[in-house]
């Protein structure tokens, strides 16, 4: 492989592991994921954890954190310190929730509303960056497979909703 060729040998009637689609997502996942975390630490001065969480609170108004962390797709310990970080920073304001006296929620403050903005821009121009290479056409059909395999994740094992 030194040449950069894959060894496509199969066994029996199963593809090798690089033409399964959850291998090829998982691999833009991580492409993605190294290049947007470069671009938040050097434009917006956040980790790519800060900045998720920073994108969902401003785009979803006030979170809890276990609501943070889904809405980021992170783990619960991963968001409560990238939020305790951004609150620190006073990006974000952390207050008793009037629902759950135990829970908290996260709001932006006027300097997180700024940095929202910046941290918005930067991932507007990564999804040109890695979906530049599509038309609008499939762009938008790429876009109604996602939320056709979310659901459908979404509904469990047995695929019903």
């Amino acid at each position: 492989m030194a040449n950069g060729t894959r060894f496509n040998r199969t066994y029996g009637n199963l593809p090798t592991l690089d033409k399964f689609l959850t291998y090829r997502l998982h691999m833009l996942h991580k492409l993605s994921d190294r290049a947007s975390h470069e671009l938040y630490t050097q434009e917006c001065g956040l980790s790519l954890g800060e900045a998720r969480c920073l994108a969902a609170v401003g785009s979803f108004d006030a979170l809890s954190v276990n609501r943070l962390a889904f809405e980021a797709n992170l783990d619960k310990a991963q968001a409560s310190r990238a939020a305790q970080s951004l609150v620190d920073q006073g990006l974000l304001s952390k207050s008793a929730s009037e629902a759950d006296a135990r829970a908290v929620e996260l709001k932006l403050t006027a300097v997180g509303r700024k940095r929202w903005t910046q941290v918005m821009d930067a991932i507007n121009r990564r999804n040109h960056e890695i979906f530049g290479c599509l038309s609008l056409q499939e762009r938008t059909l790429l876009g109604e497979f996602f939320d056709r395999l979310i659901a459908h994740a979404n509904a469990g094992p047995s695929g019903n909703e």
